[in-house]
């Protein structure tokens, strides 16, 4: 008699939050997601002061692999190169296990830094993301200009959209809920729903490869 197998992986994806210094503090957006929003965690990627990047590759690797499904990453400031870096060494397949990111105020580490946390990060890796993924560029970053972030995003693949002026994007921005990147977020969301789909269906993971550019379902991506 055959036993058939059932895929027991969770359907929906998880949300990994990258926590970082101001994790946690008033106003915090990012901790505020991970209370709020369902299938939402933080995950630690350990040391901040100052912070490895090996070992936040590593890290984010290990709770990538914990989750034991889909899963959705939000960045903010430094932890976006650490995702960066770790799609640079996995090198995993486009859309598997991470189907997707939103990175938030990306700093410059291309230039050299009296920043000690910056030190180790640069240059930033210069490779298409294996995932769908959207950079929130700030206006009025201490670390990194619009420009810099718009760059780094055509580098990246990512759609590149105007923050405003959310500084670094750290608690002392006092954002909230933050709708514009909730808005963000539930895109990739939606995307991470069409690149399950089954080849042949209205949309599949081909279609979002080949047209970065093209939001899943009509989803406006526009803020």
């Amino acid at each position: 008699m055959t036993t058939r197998r059932f895929d027991t992986r969770p359907s929906h994806p998880t949300i990994l939050t990258l926590a970082d210094a101001d994790h946690g503090k008033p106003g915090d957006w990012l901790a505020r997601w991970s209370a709020e929003r369902d299938h939402c965690v933080p995950a630690d990627l350990g040391r901040t002061d100052p912070p490895n990047r090996n070992a936040w590759a590593t890290s984010l690797g290990a709770a990538i692999r914990q989750a034991d499904g889909p899963v959705i990453l939000v960045a903010r400031g430094l932890s976006c190169l650490a995702v960066a870096w770790w799609a640079a060494l996995e090198r995993p397949l486009y859309g598997d296990p991470v189907a997707g990111a939103l990175l938030v105020a990306p700093p410059s580490v291309d230039t050299a830094s009296s920043d000690l946390r910056m030190v180790g990060f640069g240059p930033a890796p210069k490779l298409l993301l294996p995932f769908p993924s959207v950079v929130v560029a700030s206006r009025n970053d201490p670390l990194m200009t619009y420009a810099g972030a718009k760059s780094l995003a055509s580098f990246w693949g990512s759609h590149c959209i105007d923050g405003g002026e959310i500084g670094s994007a750290g608690a002392d921005a006092d954002l909230g809920e933050w709708d514009h990147g909730q808005h963000a977020l539930n895109w990739l969301l939606s995307t991470a729903d069409d690149l399950r789909r089954p080849a042949g269906s209205a949309s599949t993971a081909s279609n979002v490869v080949a047209h970065p550019a093209l939001s899943p379902r009509g989803y406006d991506l526009s803020l």
